[in-house]
């Protein structure tokens, strides 16, 4: 007890986002296991609970009592008393009896008040009604309620012992229940008015069942094992009769000729052909035999079935006179048919109605139940998932409770989900709420304010501590991760800097061997400029350049975007360079490419073209970095030592450089300068990353394509947590993340249902290696709700084999496997690592990402 009260009063203020119950898990476990270990079904467990508490409850209130007797709360609650009244072998009885969760029967019936009115009445209670019955033997009781408690629990019974298979089974057909249930019919002091009613009612569907059963013969006609409407045989039958007759046998024109020869079509004019001759034509007038023509061999269409042949039956042999009569005939019994069937229809109709409003006038509408939660469990008899429907009634919306996923729900998801019939999901347990006790979902009030109490203020001082000091505990396991976060930050940019620092003292090193988005061109292609040859293309771009000028520079050696930049820029500064002088030449050049670049940033970004990409300073303009960040980062792009290809452009480096000279360290944070370029350096990984998943993707490899599309997905929510322009679309990649998992299950689905060993395993290993351990990233965000529907697809598919044949090793396999499978918690468990990414220049990164996007716009996946 004291255990529950902690769990709920966190549930109640806890700063966490779900509360972990295995305390309380672990002592209902030890104290709830049978001798033979065996853990109990739901129903029994909840029944033992429910007796506990009582226990728990009645000790403490006699420990308080004085003088008066003393109230145990879930007595108050969840318990209440009905009359057992009847007749065994001729003498009456009639008992007063508690209940708490009161057991319903499913199979058999379509409703809730089905199921009730079955379990208010067990045996044959004719006798009960009679006054003089005394000598009779029959036996029979009917419960009535005296008292109702004001949380009403029906256990639905689901499950039933198979005994032809020797094992328990799930029933799985459809059981209706209304959000709103009328009490009044059960009740004690409606018993002489109830059994009225029941009679009238038993009277109605005596009658039912004779109309049923007329009707059916009208659907339903004939002596074989086929039947049909009856209308529909007359009319079958006036259509053949009225179809014109032909005095040709039908298969006198598709016999098997003799070797050698064929049979001629009917070809001859159109007047010689028996159907020409209208349907009353005289039946003794000779049929004149078909004219023959020479024979042709057509082997494709020697064996069709002579156009003039009827392709429908006919009648050879009736006369006018007949037709007429046989006409009116069926017209008229399909017509009688008709209205017989409607009227059938039409009354049976009328009794359905009589009857669902037998129990709807105010005498019988008094005693209210709203429906409040619903259980529901997924799966067979020997294992399954269980999760619940709440009702929020300050909201007046439902609530989806699947473990720690929390979600807006609704009526149409309950029915579907609840009522049967519909995958193997079905509710278990129905608890209703009486809709005149307001108190048991009013608000709390402070006594002195008058304001609504909520969270920590609805505890008790004790229960208050107690989730105080939890709250402690969680805020400093936050600042111990947060300071493990830091540590290996700092570990990670320690690393970057020391690996890709260019080795060099100079005060005036620049960082473009350190930044690999201001790519040097990979020497493994010949049409980019690489390190090692950076002599001799300088040599050759400076040639081109006072001969041809800088666009004839630039397509000599293919420099990168951020570098054609530069170049161009400085092209732009020539007449101010010339008039007066590097400096000047220096500050125009950069002025120009800078109002570039915020240009490029102002520029809509799309998926197929993001200007992100092409350059870091846009990244930076995007996501508002500070403007001494950008301006060094320009500086020393236009420091940059391959700047190189005549007089002008090394002037222009060398004052680059000493301006990045004068820069005093307190100017820039270089630190925070470092962590603005890792951070595009992330970007650019990510972008990368979700390229390669999406290419994959889209050629069905979906193994390879989900570890990209993980990561990329994680590199990407953790940018976005800093800025919305810092990644891409998060729904897009949460989209095709999704969809990959959802791809993998389906194929490991068919592996497993194939029965062979051999894929049976490796669709198993698909599912532990790869789409399992993915589970917690889908889960652990509440807000994507699609997620966690896919996640509930995905274990609805598997939970489904449940209850199906299949050898034992396979079922042994299943079992142990969907452990894993159903277990929800948000942990993120170890998946593989990401193979060693290819590097790109910035050009081919923005083309083929570019060409990626824009071939989903053309091949949208589900509607997207």
């Amino acid at each position: 007890m004291r255990e529950l009260r902690q769990l709920f009063a966190l549930m109640v203020s806890s700063k966490r986002k779900y509360v972990d119950p295995s305390r309380a898990v672990e002592i209902l476990k030890d104290t709830f296991k049978s001798n033979d270990l065996q853990q109990q079904d739901v129903s029994e467990f909840t029944h033992k609970l429910l007796d506990w508490l009582e226990d728990a409850f009645q000790v403490k209130t006699e420990e308080e009592r004085d003088g008066e007797k003393p109230k145990n709360p879930m007595v108050e609650l969840f318990y209440g008393r009905f009359l057992a009244v009847g007749m065994h072998e001729g003498k009456k009885f009639e008992n007063s009896e508690m209940f708490g969760q009161y057991p319903l029967q499913v199979n058999g019936f379509k409703d809730l008040h089905e199921c009730l009115e079955a379990a208010m009445v067990e045996g044959e209670i004719e006798s009960l009604q009679a006054e003089n019955s005394a000598n009779s033997a029959k036996s029979g009781q009917e419960h009535w309620f005296t008292a109702l408690p004001p949380v009403l629990t029906f256990e639905l019974s689901r499950f039933e012992f198979n005994q032809a298979l020797g094992r328990p089974e799930k029933i799985h057909h459809k059981l209706e229940f209304p959000s709103v249930l009328y009490m009044d019919r059960y009740m004690d002091k409606n018993r002489e008015i109830t059994r009225i009613k029941r009679e009238e009612i038993r009277r109605l569907k005596d009658h039912l069942t004779v109309l049923q059963q007329r009707l059916e013969r009208y659907l339903s006609y004939g002596s074989g094992p086929k039947r049909f409407p009856l209308a529909d045989v007359l009319q079958y039958a006036l259509e053949f009769a009225s179809s014109k007759p032909v005095c040709t046998s039908p298969v006198d024109d598709v016999e098997t000729a003799p070797p050698g020869t064929t049979t001629a079509p009917q070809t001859t004019a159109r007047q010689e052909s028996p159907m020409e001759q209208g349907p009353l034509a005289p039946t003794e007038a000779p049929c004149t035999p078909p004219l023959q023509r020479p024979v042709v061999h057509k082997p494709f269409t020697q064996s069709r079935v002579p156009p003039e042949i009827p392709m429908h039956p006919a009648p050879r042999h009736i006369t006018e006179d007949e037709l007429r009569v046989l006409e009116g005939c069926l017209h008229r019994w399909r017509m009688e048919v008709e209205n017989d069937t409607r009227d059938l229809q039409e009354s049976i109709a009328r009794l359905h109605r009589t009857i669902d409003l037998m129990y709807t006038d105010k005498t019988m509408m008094q005693v209210p139940y709203r429906l409040h939660a619903v259980l529901v469990h997924e799966g067979q008899a020997n294992a399954g998932h269980y999760w619940a429907y709440i009702h929020d009634h300050h909201h007046e919306r439902w609530m989806k409770y699947n473990d720690i996923a929390v979600t807006k729900s609704s009526w149409e998801e309950l029915e579907r989900d609840s009522f049967g019939g519909y995958r193997n999901a079905s509710a278990y347990c129905l608890m209703y709420i009486n809709d005149t006790e307001r108190y048991l979902i009013e608000e709390e009030f402070d006594k002195e304010t008058g304001q609504i109490l909520t969270g920590m203020n609805t505890l008790p001082c004790d229960l208050k501590e107690y989730v105080r000091d939890d709250n402690r505990r969680f805020e400093k396991e936050l600042q111990e991760w947060d300071a493990q976060q830091e540590k290996k930050a700092q570990q990670e940019k320690m690393e970057i800097h020391t690996t890709q620092r260019e080795p060099t003292g100079a005060s005036t090193s620049v960082q473009g061997k350190e930044l690999e988005y201001l790519e040097q061109p990979s020497a493994k292609d010949p049409s980019k400029v690489c390190e090692g040859d950076t002599a001799r293309t300088v040599s050759k771009a400076a040639t081109e350049y006072e001969d041809r000028g800088p666009e004839a520079a630039l397509q000599a050696v293919m420099l990168t975007p951020t570098m054609q930049g530069i170049i161009m820029a400085i092209s732009k500064a020539r007449n101010v360079y010339d008039r007066h002088g590097p400096e000047a030449g220096f500050f125009k050049a950069f002025t120009a490419e800078y109002s570039r670049l915020v240009r490029l940033a102002q520029e809509d970004t799309t998926l197929e073209n993001d200007n992100r990409l092409k350059h870091v300073v846009v990244y930076f303009l995007h996501n508002e970095a500070p403007k001494k960040i950008i301006e060094r980062t320009l500086l020393e792009q236009f420091a940059d030592r391959n700047l190189n290809f005549d007089e002008r452009c090394r002037s222009v480096m060398k004052i680059a450089r000493a301006k990045l000279e004068l820069i005093k360290p307190k100017e820039v944070n270089m630190e925070e300068y470092e962590k603005w370029h890792h951070e595009y350096r992330m970007f650019r990984e990510m972008t990368v990353c979700v390229m390669i998943g999406l290419e994959l993707f889209q050629k069905k490899s979906y193994n390879e394509a989900l570890m990209y599309l993980i990561h990329a997905y994680q590199y990407n929510k953790e940018l976005l947590s800093k800025g919305i322009y810092r990644g891409h679309d998060e729904e897009l990649m949460s989209h095709y993340r999704r969809e990959c998992l959802l791809k993998l299950n389906e194929h490991a689905a068919a592996l497993f249902e194939s029965g062979d060993d051999q894929e049976v395993e490796e669709g198993l290993t698909t599912m532990n290696e790869l789409v399992v351990p993915c589970l917690p990233l889908l889960l652990v965000d509440e807000m994507e709700e699609k997620d966690i529907v896919a996640v509930e697809d995905m274990r609805n598919r598997w939970c489904s084999y449940l209850g199906q044949e299949m050898e034992p090793n396979l079922q042994e396999k299943l079992t142990d496997f969907l452990p894993k499978l159903l277990d929800c918690s948000t942990e993120i468990k170890a998946f593989r690592e990401l193979p060693k990414l290819p590097s790109f220049s910035t050009h081919e990164l923005c083309e083929r990402f570019a060409r990626v996007m824009a071939s989903l716009s053309r091949t949208p996946a589900d509607g997207r």
